[in-house]
């Protein structure tokens, strides 16, 4: 290149100088890559994940954070930031404690730092970023995938926001307080996880032991601004109708008048099959043509163009998915109640899936990690997964979209009276006793929570409680659950205390499975059990004090232990169960009943054996 450049100016000095110069340009630019990771290693000895090697602190889980609701521009903003913990109501530091890798919890390795934070203290964040000119005149909106747990937010030493809430997106539009050049964003952050708070947090414990984990502190998904409109789109919702043919789509916009309109496409590999335009304050109703059907042999994705008009001009679009099908409960021809999908038939079965990584806790190394034990629970045969006591960012739910995997979905455990194992009685549970202000908090995440998942077809199930661990006020909560989304099923508490609310009555038992109680009017499943052990030396999160519910030594034993209940399940399935849940998708730190190492590098079953019987317990129905 740079000899025909040569040849094509004929001037020694001048091509001389501008190759010196290129090279000059590639040794800083290798010079300050250099700089950014001498900043930056994982920190601690613990095992980690082959995705961990992949790490560049410049480029940092770089794909779009919100796959339902996309834009052409954006900028990400995760990467190397200043941090420093200080004691609680302290004033922001005047110097900081060193780096860290947003956004990865500040526990983790991935983190570079590998501390705890605490009650009584006080999580900083601090880094400068410029808008691109090419914004100039557009609104600039400030995005959180999440953070733990209570977040306030500067921008130029002034306070724009703060959100309570450990698992949903939060955003703000920061337009009115930008200056020319470099912008100041300061995040503050407190999280007291089991002490001194009523908030869900899922596994996260102070001092963690067997099944409960190491805490999450602070941004744990990304961070991102997007240039929009002063008139611009904020959120969308679908719902299908199979049996009618329908799609319904509600969009909300921000800045709107009465005369914008909105205009939404739904396209099938690029053909439009039906499309419709109406003013904002209008939920819009589609006809799908002899419509495909999404499910897990077949999980087809329709595009969704929106666009925003004023004064008959476009302001504003965004590309999004959507997905025809129906999740209900019907009887069978001896009378069970099963559950349906598509109006058919079909036992649900998949793992527990924690979510957590030995690298970056709360928070997959790379995208291709955060969808790689999606891949592995469908090569295993599986058709489900059950989201247990934690909430995905956005792109898990659409690989679970994509790949055809159903989802139940948990609400994070937590709550003044912490977990309790209580005896479980039938329709006449206790319950815990909560504040105001905490059953209020309740709400208010839940309800972020399925706002977020709300178009995700994946997402079949809701499950607001875990083994009666918080439980409170059963059929109140049920009730506005499904008045909120009455377009999934409900389970009301899987494990816990039961009342005859909801739509699925759910039992569980370790380690093999029983049909210990049954519910006539109600789908019955398997909520958890299994949970079989083996400890793989050169994978473990710790060295000694691993379990598992049984263990064993070879991956034949887990194995045939493994087929062994699955062939209890199956005789099971036709007395009443209609939806099981084995123990677990991973190891998660000192647990080692995964399916896989914690580290993910092992497989720890004969995977041609566990997908026979898999198919054949998921199929068991047709």
């Amino acid at each position: 290149m740079y000899k025909y450049f040569f040849n094509y100016k004929n001037n020694n000095l001048i091509s001389n100088f501008i190759m010196n110069r290129k090279i000059i340009s590639v040794i800083c630019m290798v010079g300050i890559v250099t700089c950014m990771y001498a900043q930056w290693k994982p920190e601690g000895g613990k095992i980690k994940t082959t995705w961990a090697e992949q790490i560049n602190p410049e480029k940092v889980l770089p794909e779009y954070p919100r796959p339902l609701l996309e834009r052409a521009e954006w900028r990400n903003l995760n990467g190397l930031w200043n941090y420093a913990i200080r004691g609680e109501g302290l004033p922001e530091p005047e110097s900081f404690d060193g780096k860290i890798l947003v956004p990865f919890a500040v526990e983790s390795s991935l983190s570079g730092v590998g501390k705890t934070v605490g009650r009584d203290n006080e999580l900083w964040y601090s880094r400068t970023f410029t808008v691109p000119p090419t914004w100039k005149n557009k609104n600039v909106i400030l995005h959180f995938g999440a953070v733990d747990w209570k977040a306030e937010v500067y921008l130029n030493d002034i306070k724009i926001g703060s959100h309570t809430g450990g698992y949903t997106p939060f955003c703000f539009d920061i337009t009115a307080f930008l200056k020319a050049g470099e912008q100041k964003l300061t995040v503050k952050v407190w999280d007291p996880t089991d002490n001194r708070s009523y908030q869900p947090r899922g596994k996260q414990v102070s001092n963690p032991e067997g099944i409960m984990y190491t805490s999450v502190t602070g941004i744990w998904q990304t961070v991102w601004i997007e240039p929009v409109g002063e008139k611009h789109i904020a959120s969308m919702k679908t719902v299908s109708d199979i049996d009618k043919s329908l799609l319904t789509v509600t969009v909300d916009a921000r800045n709107t008048k009465r005369s914008d309109v909105v205009e939404v496409k739904v396209s099938d590999n690029g053909k439009v099959v039906s499309q419709i335009k109406s003013v904002i304050s209008e939920t819009v109703t589609l006809h799908i043509p002899d419509a495909k059907l999404w499910s897990p042999d077949s999980p087809f994705l329709y595009d969704v163009d929106i666009a925003l008009y004023s004064n008959g001009a476009i302001v504003d679009q965004v590309k999004s998915y959507s997905a025809m099908r129906k999740i209900s409960t019907g009887r069978d021809h001896n009378g069970i109640v099963r559950l349906k999908l598509n109006n058919k038939n079909l036992f649900q079965f998949g793992p527990l899936d924690q979510g957590w990584w030995p690298d970056g806790l709360y928070t997959a190394p790379t995208d291709e990690a955060l969808a790689f034990d999606i891949v592995k629970t469908k090569e295993l045969g599986f058709n489900m997964i059950r989201k247990h006591v934690k909430v995905e960012p956005a792109r898990w739910y659409t690989h679970c979209d994509r790949l055809g995997i159903l989802v139940w979905q948990d609400m994070p455990s937590g709550g003044e009276s912490g977990p309790q194992w209580q005896t479980n009685q039938y329709f006449n549970g206790t319950e815990a006793v909560r504040s105001a202000e905490s059953e209020a908090n309740y709400f208010k995440e839940w309800k972020e929570i399925i706002d977020l998942l709300y178009s995700n077809p994946s997402v079949v199930v809701w499950v607001p409680f875990n083994e009666s661990w918080g439980q409170f006020k059963t059929p109140e909560v049920v009730a506005w659950t499904k008045t909120y989304d009455p377009s999934r099923l409900i389970n009301p508490a899987s494990g816990g205390n039961h009342y005859h609310t909801g739509d699925i009555l759910d039992i569980h038992n370790y380690p093999q499975p029983r049909l210990y109680m049954y519910d006539d009017e109600r789908a019955t499943v398997l909520g958890e059990y299994g949970g079989i052990g083996l400890a793989l030396q050169d994978h473990l999160w710790q060295p000694e004090k691993n379990w598992g519910y049984v263990q064993f030594k070879t991956s034949k034993e887990v194995t045939d232990e493994y087929v062994k209940f699955a062939e209890e399940l199956k005789t099971l399935i036709k007395h009443g169960f209609s939806g099981a849940v084995y123990t677990q998708t991973t190891d998660v730190e000192g647990e080692v009943n995964g399916l896989i190492t914690y580290d993910r590098k092992v497989v720890k079953v004969e995977v041609d054996r566990l997908k026979k019987v898999n198919r054949e317990i998921c199929n068991i129905l047709e």
